[in-house]
């Protein structure tokens, strides 16, 4: 008898298919002596939108809400262009999904789906929609390299196991529909004129906008304030050269100029004696190893351009292709149980380095931590080495590589210099501090050539005497809080608030481990992304601030817990303790169609207020030069630049992915488009040939001699 296993995308059913040695692809699966390997797209299954159930509330109207489902149920998911249409292709592939689990020859299915909450709602929706009376279980892998996938196989659960993960996963979704279609609509009803857009409502999209709009307040209510420092320059008996800061009762900012007027006009002819000097040396070890949040601030902090979005999408693939571990985690140590697999990893991977004599495989309590493990350990490369990867991938691999490897080589070590510097001179209280720092140690910091700063204190006993040779006396101003990036939100969603300079903080650990924050590492980049797509957040170089209509809303709407980050806090910690089995997911669903309940009623006896205009104004076609088959117009679609006469049959299209171009890495540009149709030739800047040199050439974009396409020709440049 057969097994079918159903993976979550077709890349990781290969990954299994390669794994099993099946080489006999058909359409939507492929099928081996014992098993057949089949694939969803994510999700297949969609819950029913409200005129689903009820075809007069396709028109929203106040009086229709709340509507809470007796029963929720799916439906094949939407086509992404027609929301009104069922997905062609995602209902083909239920259909053959259907197909193989109803075979005679087989009797067991297995989920493949990813290991977390989303991962066994898209299985479990999918096998048990079916109604099946087949044998279920569940693969849990946390990557797809050959090894992990045989062994997973020989370690399968029966899928009942996991009902209280399908229980986290079911509630999440139900709960954020509840939410998001009752107050999404009647918010839009309240507050919006105007229709073909509605005002967004989320469990997770407003605290997250309510943590930006606070601090965009913050630094908007702020009231710089003047303060004043002295300094010192001191010379040793050696001639050797020190500067002090003035300190008194532990404080180097004074508000009060007068007061180190008086101590800089004592300074003169005096002299001064070392009372105190302090050398510590200190250990400094490497930042943890990566989760999803850890990983997307420091991308999006340390590269221009980069979204959490795009590094999750990024991070994806690399699993997909087998080459990290999964990267939906809020861990950022290791289960204990993979010591021997990370043995390998590290073998593999610091071949060929330039300090791999450095690099030696320690059982650190630091990497390998059961207690502070949840579902998933922290991301890190696989055994397999990536033989080529895009530009994108190369950045996000190389920084989970390197905080892998920085884990098993020497720790740092500085030594810290503190001298104290009293004045000879019993009305000055204070003393002047300087502070020294030497790299004794480069260790890990070898890998990211991560350069430390020596400053260098001459050598002085305690009771020496020096001479004050220069003194300054300087003006600041304190500066506002900084408006919030994606990688400090990042942060803040993670621990629901809670943040801390110091990213070891047991409590902080101890905060995301137990569930306590807003949103999960696979849904905090989706957030954001939305926060910026509809219109409630924009950016500014890094910087995320509030729009107009995210400040009004915020103001405006009546269900302030929404923003509350205790309260969203609240409700992901009872999705993680219902897969804990500590909650209930009737509870918590009841808890949730209540809140909704007095939500709506709440919005409903508000006053009408506008926070949003829709005008839906025609949209204007640019057009960028005649067509070269025809004379009419050339106009950007979504794939390409093509003529506007294509209703009466011209062809004339430039595709914007052309493969030539892509062959350069270049994709066609409408700057490139226009200056072509105006003058037949166009400079292309920046191609890249095959040896991965730059060069520029002139481009034609002529018509074959023997059918009606067009080709690029290129000309060089002198």
């Amino acid at each position: 008898m057969l097994s079918v296993i159903i993976s979550e995308k077709p890349s990781v059913a290969k990954n299994i298919a390669d794994a099993l040695n099946i080489r006999n692809k058909k359409d939507g699966y492929f099928e081996g002596k014992d098993f057949i390997v089949t694939w969803a797209f994510g999700h297949l299954l969609q819950l029913y939108d409200v005129k689903d159930y009820d075809e007069g509330m396709a028109k929203w109207k106040m009086e229709n809400f709340p509507f809470i489902p007796a029963n929720f149920r799916y439906k094949v998911k939407s086509d992404p262009r027609n929301k009104e249409k069922e997905d062609l292709g995602a209902k083909k592939q239920l259909k053959i999904i259907y197909n193989l689990i109803k075979r005679n020859d087989v009797d067991t299915v297995i989920s493949a789906c990813d290991f977390d909450r989303e991962g066994q709602v898209i299985g479990d929706t999918i096998i048990y929609n079916l109604k099946t009376k087949k044998q279920v279980y569940r693969l849990l892998l946390n990557e797809w390299t050959p090894d992990e996938v045989l062994k997973g196989l020989r370690n399968i659960k029966p899928n009942t196991e996991m009902k209280p993960l399908q229980d986290a996963g079911i509630s999440r979704q139900w709960a954020d529909w509840v939410i998001g279609i009752n107050l999404t609509s009647v918010a839009t009803l309240k507050y919006q004129k105007g229709a073909g857009k509605a005002l967004n409502i989320g469990r997770v999209l407003l605290p997250t906008l309510k943590i930006i709009y606070d601090r965009d307040k913050a630094i908007g209510n702020f009231v710089p304030e003047d303060y004043f420092k002295l300094s010192a320059t001191f010379k040793t008996n050696d001639e050797k050269e020190y500067e002090g800061k003035y300190v008194e009762n532990n404080e180097d900012k004074f508000k009060n100029i007068e007061t180190l007027e008086l101590i800089q006009q004592t300074l003169a002819n005096q002299t001064a004696t070392i009372t105190d000097k302090q050398v510590e040396r200190k250990r400094e070890y490497p930042p943890f190893l990566f989760n999803l949040s850890n990983l997307q601030g420091y991308i999006t902090n340390k590269y221009k351009g980069w979204t959490s979005d795009k590094v999750l999408k990024v991070a994806q693939s690399l699993y997909e292709k087998k080459y990290i571990t999964y990267p939906r985690t809020a861990s950022v140590v290791l289960e204990e149980s993979l010591v021997d697999k990370t043995v390998k990893v590290l073998e593999n991977v610091k071949k060929g380095l330039p300090y791999e004599n450095e690099i030696h495989f320690t059982k650190a309590k630091r990497v390998f931590d059961n207690s502070k493990v949840e579902s998933h350990s922290a991301i890190i490369p696989t055994y397999l080495i990536p033989k080529s990867l895009t530009r994108d991938e190369e950045i996000v691999y190389m920084a989970i590589k390197n905080r892998f490897i920085m884990q098993f080589m020497h720790v740092a070590e500085h030594e810290e210099t503190k001298i104290m510097t009293k004045i000879n001179n019993s009305e000055i209280k204070g003393v002047f501090i300087s502070k020294g720092k030497v790299q004794l140690v480069e260790g890990w910091k070898r890998v990211e050539k991560i350069e430390s700063k020596d400053t260098i204190l001459p050598l002085v006993n305690i009771n020496d005497m020096v001479s004050i040779i220069d003194h300054k006396l300087t003006s600041h101003i304190t500066k506002p809080p900084k408006h919030h990036t994606e990688k400090t939100l990042l942060r803040l969603m993670e621990t629901c608030g809670k943040a801390h300079d110091d990213q070891e903080s047991e409590e902080m650990m101890a905060t995301i481990l137990s569930g306590f924050s807003i949103g999960t590492p696979a849904t905090r980049a989706e957030t954001i992304k939305k926060l910026k797509d509809i219109g409630y957040i924009t950016v500014q170089n890094k910087n995320l601030l509030c729009t107009e209509l995210g400040i009004k809303l915020v103001e405006t709407f009546p269900i302030k817990e929404l923003f509350d980050l205790e309260f969203t806090g609240r409700l992901e910690k009872t999705l993680s303790d219902i897969d804990k089995q500590k909650f209930t997911k009737q509870d918590f669903l009841n808890a949730i169609f209540s809140f909704t309940t007095d939500a709506v009623e709440k919005i409903k006896n508000e006053q009408q207020v506008i926070l949003n205009e829709v005008t839906r104004g025609k949209k204007q076609i640019e057009v960028l030069g005649k067509c070269p088959v025809c004379g009419s117009g050339v106009i950007e679609g979504q794939k390409g630049f093509g003529c506007s006469n294509w209703k009466n049959g011209c062809k004339f299209v430039i595709w914007k992915n052309d493969k030539f171009l892509a062959s350069m890495k270049k994709k066609t540009s409408k700057t490139m488009v226009k200056t072509l149709l105006k003058n037949g030739v166009v400079t292309v800047k920046g191609l890249t040939s095959k040896k991965g040199n730059k060069f520029d050439a002139n481009m034609r974009y002529e018509k074959n001699a023997d059918n009606e396409f067009f080709n690029w020709k290129m000309e060089f440049t002198k």
